[in-house]
């Protein structure tokens, strides 16, 4: 509820390589905060106090997700911005605190990716649709340059709850902003897209010292309500996660439940290696996986360092993971602000090495 009714913004940190790309600056260089709230007739922002099967034994009470029935962006509900006809580079975040984002723009344009949540991609992809799940960050360029007195608008399309869940409402939820195409050139556009940014070092599996099997899963307490667990323990259970500092471990994300849900590490930046589905009902029954279809690579926009990670339902989603530099005790939750707060938060902690670190650490 704080960070719902709080003040949200950026913090965006540049380097020397960054400045001297010829991308859109200044003004032609915007962060894009989305957010879905909820209002009363007053203007006050509404969050519920029960959940939909209310429960007389607890008031107030937890609530399993919030999905509002209101766009907002940078604060402004369904707000447009004029534009140029000129490339812009755009900063998404989804600042949201359950609700997914699978946006498109209408009519159909490309967005160019060039950035995750931890900097510069190796090369703009070009994608005509984007995912963001709570707190994910994409680095996009979007070419207006031909669009001259028109109006473009930023579509959603995700369920609530993703990926299975109900469908948006085509007036409402459905749309996030609009760019109207109206000011005219201020100066001549020099910007560029970029052929290569940088070379990112890919971590080879073989390097991994420990492999970690993490299930996302729930239950309920003695009230019914949904507890969301990371590996079937609660945020107070003895820490289980100890990894040595300047080592590689893979962790894999177990998913048993019907929703997606956002993995984030304090500390650390990662990479995407795969998603396999398998059987639920025998991994349950069992213990054991059973995987149903062959590993699926990581997404063209999840193709950098990461942060976080969408762990779909039925498959096993698998990350590898330098800790470095740092020793010392952090976090690792679901970015469903909900699902963190009941219980789905788990410390871990990076112990000290007896050795300096490997060769292959850079920065990410």
């Amino acid at each position: 509820m704080n960070i719902y009714a709080g003040l949200v913004g950026f913090y965006l940190i540049r380097n020397s390589r960054e400045r001297s790309l010829a991308l859109p600056k200044g003004d032609f260089d915007l962060p894009l905060l989305i957010q879905d709230k909820s209002f009363k007739q007053d203007g006050s922002l509404f969050y519920p106090d029960q959940p939909k099967n209310k429960l007389q034994k607890v008031v107030p009470s937890i609530v399993p997700e919030f999905f509002g029935d209101t766009i907002l962006v940078n604060g402004k509900v369904w707000p447009y911005l004029e534009v140029e006809p000129r490339r812009y580079r755009f900063r998404f975040l989804n600042g949201s605190n359950s609700r997914y984002f699978r946006l498109k723009l209408s009519p159909a344009q490309w967005f160019y990716l060039i950035g995750t949540d931890s900097g510069f991609i190796e090369k703009p992809v070009g994608l005509k649709t984007i995912t963001l799940a709570p707190a994910e960050r994409m680095d996009v360029i979007i070419d207006f340059s031909q669009m001259q007195g028109k109006e473009v608008i930023l579509k959603n399309n995700a369920p609530t709850a993703f990926p299975n869940g109900d469908p948006v409402d085509a007036e409402t939820t459905g749309n996030v902003m609009q760019f109207r195409v109206s000011k005219p050139l201020s100066s001549q556009d020099t910007s560029i897209i970029p052929e290569t940014f940088r070379s990112i070092h890919w971590l080879s599996e073989a390097a991994a010292s420990v492999s970690r099997f993490l299930e996302l899963g729930e239950s309920k307490d003695q009230y019914g309500r949904t507890i969301m667990l990371l590996d079937r323990k609660k945020w107070d259970t003895p820490i289980s996660e100890n990894p040595i500092s300047g080592s590689i471990e893979i962790w894999n994300f177990v998913n048993v439940t019907p929703d997606d849900h956002p993995i984030h590490l304090h500390l650390v930046q990662f990479q995407i290696l795969d998603r396999r589905a398998f059987d639920v009902k025998h991994y349950k029954k069992t213990g054991r996986l059973h995987f149903t279809g062959p590993p699926i690579p990581a997404h063209p926009q999840e193709h950098g360092w990461k942060d976080m990670v969408r762990t779909p339902p039925d498959h096993v989603t698998r990350i590898i993971v330098p800790f470095f530099p740092y020793t010392g005790q952090y976090v690792w939750h679901c970015h469903m602000l909900e699902h963190e707060d009941y219980e789905m938060m788990r410390p871990y902690r990076v112990l000290p090495a007896n050795f300096g670190y490997p060769n292959w650490i850079g920065k990410p």
